[in-house]
C-alpha cells in the first residue's frame, strides 16, 4: 500500500522530502535515490500525471498544491499529459544500481518512461551568440 513507509523521518520532513523528489523527477525526468524512496516517489508521481491527464482546473490546483514549482506543474499538464495520453499507468521505471559506497544503502534510479529531455534553451542561446561572434570576426 503506497504511503505507508516511514523512511526514518518525522511526518513533516517525510512529506517535504517526497514533494521535493516528485518535483525533481517531473522536472528532470530521472532521480537517483534509494530503492524504498523510489517506490514511494513512483506512486505519487504517477498520481500527478493522472491528474495532468484529467486536464481540469480542479486537477491543476490539486497538482499545484503538491508540486513545489509552478513551471513543473505546467509541464505535467502540457508535456506529460500528451506523452502518456494513451497509456493507462506505469509512467515510471525503477532500475536498481547496487549498494551505495558510504552506507551500503541499495540505490536505484527512477525515470519517466519514454521521456526525452529537451535541450536547455540557455545552451542554444549561448551557441548562437558564439556563432554570431565568430561570423562577425
Amino acid at each position: 500500500m503506497p504511503g505507508t513507509r516511514k523512511l526514518g523521518r518525522p511526518t513533516d520532513q517525510r512529506k517535504a522530502m517526497l514533494r521535493g523528489m516528485v518535483t525533481l523527477l517531473l522536472e528532470n525526468g530521472q532521480v537517483i535515490t534509494t530503492v524504498t524512496r523510489a517506490k514511494e516517489v513512483r506512486s505519487i508521481a504517477e498520481k500527478m500525471i493522472t491528474l495532468g491527464k484529467e486536464n481540469s482546473l480542479a486537477s491543476y490546483r490539486q497538482a499545484l498544491a503538491y508540486i513545489t514549482k509552478e513551471s513543473v506543474a505546467k509541464k505535467v499538464f502540457t508535456e506529460y499529459a500528451t506523452l502518456y495520453a494513451d497509456r493507462q499507468g506505469g509512467y515510471t521505471q525503477i532500475y536498481k544500481l547496487g549498494a551505495r559506497r558510504g552506507d551500503g544503502a541499495e540505490t536505484a534510479v527512477i525515470k519517466m518512461v519514454d521521456y526525452v529531455k529537451a535541450a536547455p534553451a540557455e545552451d542554444t542561446k549561448k551557441a548562437s551568440k558564439k556563432a554570431e561572434a565568430a561570423d562577425a570576426e
